[in-house]
């Protein structure tokens, strides 16, 4: 329908925003100065408690700083009572004593059918609500006051009872001359098949009255009381009034509740919305018998951020929550999320509220997880990941995922969040050297970091700066040399890190500094390698770095000299993590070796130990390669006299005891 010109001038000078929007907010008087038309209060459209929501009459407009939004008194009608742009003129235009212009014939004949078919279907609450007081409705009533309903709230919520018959309603309503095209399209009867009068759409249900945000009545819910009837909950079929997927229940008190402040809560059926709000829940709402569609949930974030949606406590309650999640990924902006709230296994809200009370509900809403969260919890829920196919497996599913959601900042955040929980599942846990990383409590989400326990930061000592050269012989200063060129390397040169990761992951690291400057390097030297150095001083104070790149073993090396260098460092760790491959190899053969002796060593063992010393020596003179470019005049004096001992000191350490049998 097109409108005059001037029309829409017209009503807008005859009505101020203050006026309209006044319905619905509470002015704050401190702030606002009626005279000027400037008025200010909290914000319609999100939960805030400072006054943040500016009218200005003499401009015509509203905004809200907080969620910027914005508009006329035509659009805060639409955004508030959820009505199209003309439905919203014709409101605002009723109000400033206009009249409207004329439609289109087409037009106002279907806006006057569903005039007509909204008349019946109130006649029908009617109807349905004397039935529930008969004898015929004693089993009915005796049902809701099993489930806690008082008179008052039967009569609040307007609940009802269908008798069982054929024609019961249809009769009444027939008998009111309405006519039967009517009683049809309103989805409360049915053609018969069978050349008959059409039949009741309900019989012997308990009936609930579906309300759209207006206080119209365009549909039914009906609970079967016959246990084998096929249908336990029925709905009204969609009509020219009804369309189930655009529709909630309790849409418009949950709406005004959530204005004042209510948090919103989505429940699956009809009595769990009922007894949550009679319980102190009033912005409580639920779909119409079928998952929640595009639409309900676009109508959610009208009135609230963050709806909570309340999961029955079973198989089915979370595969629900799952296809909500999946719906919602794609629609997320900023500010506009879901929140979940996990009923006791077993229960629904009602069933939780009938045993426990309302405490307990508001404990579990309390503890309502981030959708993120469930989104996790679906895909490794009953999975085991010990082989890398099966973590592949995973980083896949859980990246088409993320990739639904358009909002590239909240893409993003949902890539770090789930990042973090991978991080707890695969390395997290994992014990190593001085202990996990979660018992350290060393990072910004953990507890404090160590060496912020008390007392100013450690000063940095000259002995930590000291080479380890000089016990060059003992195998742990052996080690911890390697891994400790190891970590400066990836520390200065991250981009090396995916191609090492493994072998970063097995390194074992007996020094508990080195076992978090690995699992650092593990966690964020990847996804986030920015933030790398900023971690581990924030772990280990901020000196930690400034005494492993002192250590002489580790400032000689030419990654330091050239950080950011791919092939020098990718070289680097290739020999380093080669000589501690070599060490473990000879450890290992050492221990075969006495495992097998029984007795004096006998020719094959001897050429064994023989091979395991060499294998020793050109770990020591690889190792002696880094002390040469400090004492070069030493070198091969001290070279000469460890490849003399170390046969020596190899047969010194077995046990040549014959061993029990």
């Amino acid at each position: 329908m097109s409108l005059p010109p001037g029309f829409l001038d017209e009503l807008r000078t005859r009505v101020s925003v203050s006026d309209v929007v006044g319905r619905k907010v509470m002015w704050d008087q401190r702030k606002s100065v009626p005279g000027k038309g400037d008025m200010w209060a909290p914000c319609p459209f999100h939960h805030e408690k400072t006054a943040s929501f500016h009218v200005d009459d003499r401009k015509g407009f509203y905004y809200c700083f907080g969620c910027q939004a914005k508009g006329d008194a035509l659009k805060f009608i639409q955004e508030t009572e959820n009505v199209g742009f003309m439905e919203a003129v014709e409101i605002l235009a009723t109000e400033a004593g206009m009249e409207m212009p004329k439609r289109d014939p087409k037009a106002q004949e279907k806006q006057d059918h569903r005039s007509l078919l909204a008349e019946v279907m109130e006649q029908a609450v009617q109807f349905f609500r004397l039935q529930l007081k008969t004898n015929a409705a004693t089993e009915a009533r005796a049902y809701l006051a099993k489930r806690g309903l008082t008179t008052d709230a039967l009569d609040r919520w307007e609940i009802g009872f269908a008798p069982d018959g054929w024609q019961h309603l249809w009769d009444h309503l027939r008998g009111k001359n309405v006519p039967e095209d009517l009683i049809m399209g309103a989805g409360l009867a049915k053609p018969s098949n069978k050349g008959k009068k059409p039949y009741d759409t309900f019989r012997n249900r308990i009936m609930f009255p579906i309300r759209d945000a207006r206080g119209r009545a365009i549909a039914f819910g009906g609970r079967a009381m016959d246990p084998n009837d096929n249908a336990k909950y029925l709905n009204s079929p969609e009509t020219d009034l009804f369309d189930k997927g655009r529709s909630l229940y309790n849409h418009g008190p949950a709406r005004a509740a959530s204005g004042r402040g209510a948090p919103l809560i989505v429940a699956e059926g009809y009595m769990d919305v009922i007894a949550l709000a009679e319980a102190g829940f009033p912005s409580s709402v639920a779909p119409l018998g079928t998952a929640v569609t595009e639409n309900q949930l676009l109508m959610m974030w009208r009135m609230s951020d963050e709806p909570i949606i309340a999961l029955d406590g079973d198989k089915a309650g979370i595969r629900a929550a799952m296809r909500v999640i999946d719906l919602a990924l794609p629609l997320l902006e900023a500010g506009k999320s879901l929140r979940f709230a996990v009923m006791p296994e077993g229960k629904d809200p009602d069933d939780l509220l009938r045993a426990e009370g309302p405490a307990a509900v508001q404990a579990v809403l309390d503890k309502a997880q981030p959708m993120v969260r469930l989104l996790w919890q679906r895909e490794i829920e009953g999975k085991v990941y010990d082989s890398p196919e099966r973590k592949a497996a995973l980083d896949k599913a859980l990246r088409e995922k993320i990739k639904l959601i358009r909002d590239p900042s909240i893409r993003k955040h949902y890539g770090d969040d789930i990042k973090e929980m991978r991080w707890q599942l695969f390395r997290g846990n994992r014990d190593s050297g001085g202990g996990s990383f979660k018992k350290r409590g060393g990072f910004r989400d953990g507890g404090r970091a160590p060496w912020r326990a008390g007392g100013p930061p450690p000063v940095p000592l000259q002995s930590t700066k000291s080479s380890l050269l000089a016990s060059a012989g003992d195998d742990a200063s052996f080690v911890k040399m390697r891994e400790e060129v190891i970590l400066s390397t990836v520390i200065v040169t991250p981009t090396v890190i995916a191609e090492f990761e493994m072998q970063l992951e097995r390194m074992e690291c007996s020094d508990p500094e080195m076992a978090v400057m690995r699992d650092m390097v593990l966690r964020f030297g990847i996804d986030a390698p920015d933030r790398l150095r900023e971690e581990i001083e924030y772990s280990l104070g901020p000196y930690a770095l400034e005494n492993l790149f002192g250590l002489r073993h580790v400032a000689i090396s030419p990654c330091l000299r050239n950080p950011g260098d791919m092939e020098t460092a990718s070289l680097t760790l290739s020999g380093e993590f080669a000589k501690l491959d070599a060490r473990r190899g000879l450890e290992a053969e050492l221990a075969e070796a006495e495992e097998d002796l029984s007795g004096l060593a006998d020719e094959a063992v001897t050429w064994r130990l023989s091979q395991a010393a060499e294998a020793r020596n050109k770990a020591v003179r690889s190792q002696n390669e880094d002390k040469a470019q400090f004492d070069i005049a030493d070198n091969g004096a001290r070279l000469n006299r460890e490849e003399r001992d170390s046969f020596s000191a190899l047969m010194d350490g077995i046990d040549f005891s014959r061993k029990r049998r």
